[in-house]
Formats: structure tokens, sequence, C-alpha cells
């Protein structure tokens, strides 16, 4: 049985000990492919950051809060997988300090310096075994199609999903998949269980089914 890390979700990277940064997404996009995953009999490990979605009872859920969490778990989880999908948002900064109590309002301005967390699909794109897939996804707001070129040969992911701020807490994406050398393999549309269902299919048939075939004598 082919078993499937999806991560799913933002993640949240606190300020002090009450606010954070974080983003919109929902996870409803993690969901849908995790159940499009079930549909298929695959086994499947959801690494999840904050949500209100139910996932699959069938998916094992792995929850975490942030960046950091995310990554570790998935480094663990992923050496005993097949291929991973990277459907979630983690936070691409986190403050270089975190107040270890509320900040108070002085009535001057605030300024925090933010560095960037690591890469959670880069990771995974980087430590994979020829045997082993990753797909990301990319949510740009310009330039789409470029900007997720770029991210896939730097994460050094299989193939990778261009959508757009829209998708973000919506029942609906609009999905270009793009393959290793930047072709795109398919444009989707429709709610976001029928786009999973063909983003998996395309896995299936890119990804998984030449891989069977090369284990085969």
């Amino acid at each position: 049985m082919c078993k499937i890390l999806i991560t799913s979700g933002p993640t949240r990277q606190y300020l002090d000990p009450v606010r954070y940064l974080t983003n919109a997404s929902s996870g409803r996009m993690g969901a849908a492919l995790a159940a499009a995953c079930i549909e298929r009999g695959y086994e499947v490990v959801i690494i999840s950051g904050p949500v209100n979605v139910e996932y699959p009872p069938r998916a094992k859920v792995v929850p975490v809060v942030t960046t950091d969490e995310m990554l570790a778990r998935a480094a663990e989880i992923f050496a005993d997988c097949d291929g991973a999908i990277g459907a979630a948002a983690p936070c691409d900064y986190q403050p270089r300090q975190v107040a270890s109590s509320k900040i108070a309002k002085t009535g001057k301005p605030l300024t925090i310096e933010l560095i960037e967390t690591e890469d959670v699909v880069a990771m995974l794109g980087s430590s994979k075994r020829p045997d082993q897939w990753v797909v990301g996804f990319a949510l740009e707001t310009d330039d789409r199609r470029f900007r997720a070129t770029v991210k896939l040969e730097k994460k050094h992911c299989d193939l990778i999903v261009s959508n757009g701020p829209e998708a973000i807490d919506s029942l609906d994406n609009q999905v270009e998949l793009l393959a290793a050398d930047g072709v795109v393999l398919d444009s989707i549309s429709g709610s976001k269980d029928e786009v999973a269902r063909r983003i998996i299919g395309r896995i299936q048939s890119q990804l998984i089914e030449p891989r069977l075939k090369a284990a085969t004598p």
C-alpha cells in the first residue's frame, strides 16, 4: 500500500504568549487531498497546523503549531512514506525574539524584526530517496507560473501545484499542475474535492505507477 504524507493548514509563530503571526489557510485542500488518497486505497498521514476542518477518519493526524514543529515531524515521518504533498501554508517568517510576557501598548510604533523560517517542502525535496517523490504547492499573487516553476526547481519537487490567494479559506480552487521541467500537465478548476481527485490521479500516473514499475523485477 502506498503511504503518503500530507502537510496541511497554517502554522503560528508567536510574538509573545498571546499574539502570533499566521495566515488564513483553512486546511480544506489538505483534507480534500487526504480523502482523494484514501479513495484510492492509500495510507495517509496528515501533519496539520491549527484548523477547524474535519479530516477523513481513516487518516492519521499529527497536530502541530509552529513551522519548526511541522518541519521536525515531517522529517521524522517522511522517512517511512512513499511520497509527500506539501499543501500546508507554514509561516515564512518568525520573530527573531519572542517576548516572555505580553507586549504592552505604549502609544508608540512597535518594531519587530522577522527572520525566515525553514522551508518544509524544500527539506522534504532535498532529503527524498530516489524511490520517493514530493509534490509542492505554490500560492502566488503575481507571475504565478514563473514563480511556481522557480519554487519547483529550488525545492526539488517532482510536481508543483500553482494557485492564487482566492483559494484561501474557499470551497473551490483553480490550479495549474506543473511537471519537473516546468511543463503544465493540467489546468484544473472546481470544488476542492474535485480538484484534489484530479491532482491525485495525476500523481498516480506521473509518480506512483512509474516507481512501482521500476521496482518490479
